[in-house]
């Protein structure tokens, strides 16, 4: 059976807080994941929050990464969604750890699109 894409929803933790509050250089981690793991980026759209924090998305031709930080608590969660066979999202997941500095990260994969049987439209 085979998926449309393969969606990585990670947690991130013990990661060096300057960096996850350095919205400049999460936008070149996240960007550069994205490249590590052949993706083609399209589209980078990041916010930096006071006190603290940082989101962002990065949109890739494959779909997408993207990012929430707390670095009061050492977290991110970043989420890597890529269609195709292409991309490997694990590249990025664990390209990502490793530039955050962490000490964990625990991470779930799941299958997106995969279709068991004809599916049913439904009109509302």
């Amino acid at each position: 059976m085979k998926a449309l894409g393969r969606h990585i929803l990670a947690e991130i933790y013990d990661c060096d807080p300057n960096v996850l509050n350095d919205r400049d250089l999460i936008e070149e981690i996240m960007v550069k994941a994205a490249l590590e793991a052949g993706a083609e980026v399209r589209e980078v759209a990041f916010h930096k929050f006071s006190p603290q924090g940082v989101s962002g998305v990065v949109v890739i031709s494959e779909s997408h990464l993207t990012v929430h930080t707390w670095p009061e608590l050492g977290y991110a969660a970043v989420d890597v969604f890529t269609c195709g066979d292409k991309v490997n999202p694990w590249d990025a997941c664990n390209y990502i750890a490793e530039k955050f500095k962490a000490n964990h990260m625990t991470a779930s994969e799941v299958k997106r699109g995969v279709f068991e049987k004809p599916v049913k439209v439904v009109n509302f």
